[in-house]
């Protein structure tokens, strides 16, 4: 696999050129090595062995990566999730900067004709990756979304900025009982993410990942309006730890959460996808061509896609990290100010560690 992995004091992150996709996060904290982000367990296998029509993305399912669009790509001829997710990056810049280090990647493909770079930056002590991509020219307009996904060998607790509603799409993701399970209503919402309805009857808790309920669940989170950055952390279980990602919902006003939880019984997933949890922040609907046209996010004025035009470049910002936690209950509420975040529990307690403040450009303008 043609990785490059970069580091800074804490930290390290390995990119997959081959699909854009991050092969491997560390983060060392308290004599331990924490890794808050998943690998699909047939990675590395002899190509032979996955069916032929796999694509590229799902071969080598890592991490996080970029979707441009997010799912089908419907206007501009790609795999699923498009060829950010699927084909390969060049590293463009790679090297030290003042109390960390920096990398750009770029695709080689281009994307509606728009040039699109990946940006990676570390910092010194900070249990964070920084992300930045940045489309330059192009026509149109794309739907895009990170895809970060986490997982748990015994389940654990989520917790959330403010959101305004919670809404699956009008069919599950494996309908077919013959192929895999779903467990949520669909189409259905609520603006409770502890009690949604569930397609047996009664309601769910989404804020409770357990390891017993086997399924594929898809539900879009649309963010309320308040003055803070947009995240979401992923108390787990066994690992004792807290996996964050955060963004700045100006740019990524959606929250896509995909529970794969051994319900999918066809190859390559056969069952053995397990604990994982897919938290897509994005600015799209679901598939390209939805995000475009009419659309259910749109008429609640939610924006699908960031338009394109030569001589213009747009650029959205991410971050994932992980910290050691003792519990297993989420925090209550994060706060970010210049030098740091406070993690604040349920108790009142606050645990600060070291954080850019400033790089999701909360409260900055962002273009259409």
């Amino acid at each position: 696999m043609d990785t490059v992995t970069i580091s800074a004091k804490g930290i390290s992150v390995s990119l997959d050129l081959a699909v854009g996709h991050i092969a491997a996060m560390d983060v060392e904290a308290d004599g331990r090595i924490l890794k808050p982000l998943h690998r699909a367990p047939w990675v590395g296998s002899p190509r032979e062995t996955l069916p032929e029509s796999t694509p590229e993305g799902t071969v080598r399912l890592s991490g996080d990566f970029l979707c441009a669009p997010f799912s089908a790509s419907d206007v501009e001829a790609a795999p699923l999730h498009g060829w950010p997710a699927n084909s390969e990056w060049d590293v463009v810049e790679n090297g030290a900067i003042a109390g960390g280090w920096r990398a750009v990647f770029r695709l080689r493909r281009k994307v509606m004709g728009a040039a699109i770079d990946k940006v990676f930056t570390l910092r010194d002590g900070h249990p964070f990756l920084y992300q930045e991509h940045i489309f330059s020219g192009g026509s149109g307009a794309i739907s895009v979304a990170h895809h970060p996904m986490t997982s748990m060998r015994d389940g654990g607790r989520l917790a959330f900025s403010p959101k305004r509603v919670a809404v699956t799409p009008p069919t599950p993701l494996e309908p077919d009982p013959a192929r895999g399970r779903f467990m949520l209503a669909y189409p259905a919402r609520s603006g409770d993410l502890a009690q949604f309805p569930l397609a047996a009857g009664g309601a769910a808790d989404l804020t409770d990942y357990r390891m017993q309920d086997k399924r594929e669940d898809f539900i879009t989170l649309v963010e309320a309006d308040h003055a803070g950055p947009g995240w979401t952390a992923i108390a787990r279980r066994a690992e004792k730890d807290l996996v964050l990602v955060l963004k700045n919902p100006a740019e990524l006003p959606i929250t896509m959460l995909w529970f794969s939880n051994g319900g999918r019984d066809y190859a390559p997933w056969s069952g053995r996808h397990l604990g994982v949890l897919g938290i897509e922040d994005g600015r799209a609907a679901v598939g390209h061509a939805a995000s475009l046209g009419d659309n259910w996010l749109k008429r609640e004025g939610v924006a699908t896609a960031f338009a394109l035009a030569e001589g213009r470049s747009v650029s959205f910002r991410h971050v994932i990290g992980g910290v050691p936690a003792a519990g297993v209950e989420p925090p209550s509420a994060i706060e970010t100010v210049s030098d740091r975040m406070r993690i604040l529990a349920a108790n009142g307690t606050a645990e600060e560690v070291p954080f850019d403040g400033e790089f999701l450009r909360i409260g900055r303008s962002v273009p259409a």
